[in-house]
């Protein structure tokens, strides 16, 4: 008998419903949301085939129970729950677990692809770069907002002179004197983790062959090779090279209905952080590389014709063709 197990996870517990090929309930349980409690679960009633949705808990999970033998399926939230939302008239985690069941039984699902937990890392490094670099532009926003009020305009630019003078127009003055101390004080941790974590991602950068053989190309550095890499995880899950425009989000939206055939701006779908990395590589191509590139020649071309921000697009979607396909062969970026 074939048996079709659905698990609906959260942070503490998982609802597991098992069913057979007839939509039968066999077994239903709640176990923590830990790999070897579920596994102790699936124990009492295996089953052919294990889903569960996209979530915080989701990489966790799956690759501790494919360690345990038990590889599952990772399904898209999105398309759960609208699937889901026809199964069930109240959304509960028990009904929840159920519906994903009888998703496994029918086959009616698309899996995705659950990075690896090393890939993670890199993204968990990228983010926290990102959110320490928003800030320390607040911390500096903040304190020329604070200046200002003094008849005092800082320089914008990252120099000791921007804490120099906002030191000087603080001078003498209760509250104010206290206030940006404080705030040049967390803006020098913020620069120091940044500091940190730029010399965690160069080493790294120079430790991986791949992210080497990116930065072959011009205008894509340490953060965008390793972004790149950490994105597509596995190059041999993508059939082409150009799919990586799509999954990237870097292609038009086209809707079709009837009549109605009309295609709009790109589809902003999958990594956007990806998607800004890649567009500001094209624009350090087109605007500060200076020697041969056909590349360059096609983007610049294509601007002729239309617009400097749709060639800086199409730029950044040529070039996420081109990084899969060394990432895939192996090979270097031969300017031409």
């Amino acid at each position: 008998m074939e048996y079709f197990a659905g698990l609906d996870i959260s942070m503490e517990e998982t609802h597991l419903c098992v069913v057979d090929r007839e939509g039968t309930i066999v077994h239903e349980e709640k176990a923590a949301s830990t790999p070897e409690a579920i596994a102790a679960s699936l124990a009492k009633a295996p089953a052919c085939r294990r889903i569960l949705e996209t979530g915080r808990m989701a990489p966790m999970l799956y690759h501790g129970l494919a360690a345990f033998g038990l590889p599952v399926v990772c399904i898209e939230s999105r398309q759960a729950y609208q699937a889901l939302k026809t199964l069930a008239t109240h959304k509960t985690d028990r009904n929840d677990a159920r519906g994903l069941a009888h998703l496994a039984r029918t086959g009616f699902f698309k899996p995705v692809h659950v990075k690896s937990l090393p890939a993670h890392a890199v993204r968990a490094l990228i983010i926290a770069r990102k959110k320490l670099v928003g800030q320390r532009v607040m911390l500096e926003n903040q304190i020329r907002g604070l200046a200002v009020v003094f008849g005092v305009r800082l320089p914008r630019a990252l120099s000791p002179a921007f804490i120099d003078q906002a030191l000087r127009a603080s001078e003498g003055i209760n509250g104010l004197s206290a206030a940006m101390e404080g705030l040049i004080t967390a803006r020098t941790a913020v620069l120091s983790a940044v500091a940190a974590i730029d010399a965690d991602m160069k080493k790294m950068a120079r430790l991986s062959g791949a992210c080497r053989r990116l930065m072959t190309i011009p205008g894509v550095g340490q953060l965008t090779a390793l972004a790149f890499t950490a994105a597509v995880d596995d190059p041999g899950r993508f059939r082409r090279s150009r799919d990586l425009g799509a999954y990237l989000g870097l292609v038009p939206r086209r809707f079709q209905s009837g009549e109605v055939d009309y295609t709009g701006s790109i589809s902003k779908c999958g990594d956007r952080r990806m998607r800004t990395l890649l567009y500001e590589a094209a624009n350090v191509m087109l605007t500060r590389y200076k020697g041969p590139l056909k590349l360059k020649d096609w983007a610049l071309a294509l601007a002729r014709r239309s617009t400097m921000r749709k060639a800086r697009i199409a730029l950044a979607r040529r070039l996420a063709i081109i990084m899969h396909a060394m990432l895939r062969h192996g090979t270097e970026f031969k300017a031409a």
